[in-house]
């Protein structure tokens, strides 16, 4: 059971409709859940807090009151929506960044970290986590996970973190964000499917740090890494790592910019 009040269904980008709660475990969890219910394409849950969210990789993350936390079901419609899931990501992620760059003071701040990282100045500001079911023909369903330090930016050892300036002087509200959200969600689906992930790896890499920045990338398990200069992005969406005279595609990992972001 959530600690929650009814939810409210509001007027969205068509096919799309959102719920909203004050406090839930994680809105992740609570849409896969729904999954299983049956629910159907385009649900959004919003909370206003979350008792236990989690990041990539099962990380723990704190949530303030204030700040965004939000996740969408999306059930593949063709052929292009049911591909990888790391595509997902950096889809969510280009959609992400535009909808808090539209209430940032100074968006040309903000930027994309592979693989689900949104930074301001360099430090975070918000992530994306993306939970799969697969199907016969792909994948079957998708529940895309987003936060953002939209009122304060909590402390976490070892990590720069940001929070919008706003640019109003006050914080933008979760609800409005979530709007932009899934409006910038459903832009991209919609390109997806017209003219494939071409556009979007594009779009991404003119959000991201620059080709020739200096990285570093921690495997999944956190016991090795691997150093280069970012040399772009796949067709299929894999971190391409310049390492001298080879270039080497990373499919999963923790990329490192400098101070921990």
């Amino acid at each position: 059971m959530t600690d929650s009040v009814a939810a409210d269904l509001l007027p969205l980008a068509s096919g799309y409709r959102l719920e909203e709660v004050q406090l839930i475990p994680s809105t992740s969890d609570a849409c896969i859940a729904r999954v299983h219910e049956g629910a159907a394409d385009g649900l959004a849950i919003l909370a206003a807090a979350q008792s236990a969210a989690r990041g990539s990789r099962g990380r723990s993350w704190s949530a303030p009151l204030g700040n965004l936390y939000l996740s969408v079901l999306l059930r593949p419609r063709n052929a292009a929506e049911a591909g990888g899931a790391g595509q997902w990501a950096l889809l969510a992620g280009l959609a992400f960044v535009e909808a808090l760059s539209a209430y940032d003071a100074d968006p040309e701040q903000l930027t994309v970290k592979w693989p689900n990282d949104v930074l301001r100045a360099g430090a975070k500001l918000g992530g994306v986590l993306v939970d799969a079911g697969m199907g016969k023909n792909g994948l079957d369903w998708l529940v895309i996970g987003v936060g953002a330090n939209l009122a304060v930016a909590p402390v976490v050892t070892g990590r720069l973190t940001a929070a919008i300036l706003p640019r109003a002087g006050t914080a933008p509200s979760p609800r409005d964000v979530a709007h932009s959200f899934i409006a910038r969600i459903a832009y991209w689906r919609g390109l997806l499917a017209e003219r494939g992930f071409a556009p979007i790896r594009s779009a991404w890499m003119a959000r991201a740090h620059p080709i020739g920045t200096p990285i570093a990338v921690r495997d999944a398990r956190g016991d090795s890494m691997a150093e280069g200069t970012f040399a772009g992005l796949s067709e299929t969406g894999e971190l391409l790592l310049s390492m001298g005279e080879t270039t080497r595609a990373i499919s999963t990992g923790d990329v490192l910019l400098g101070q921990g972001s």
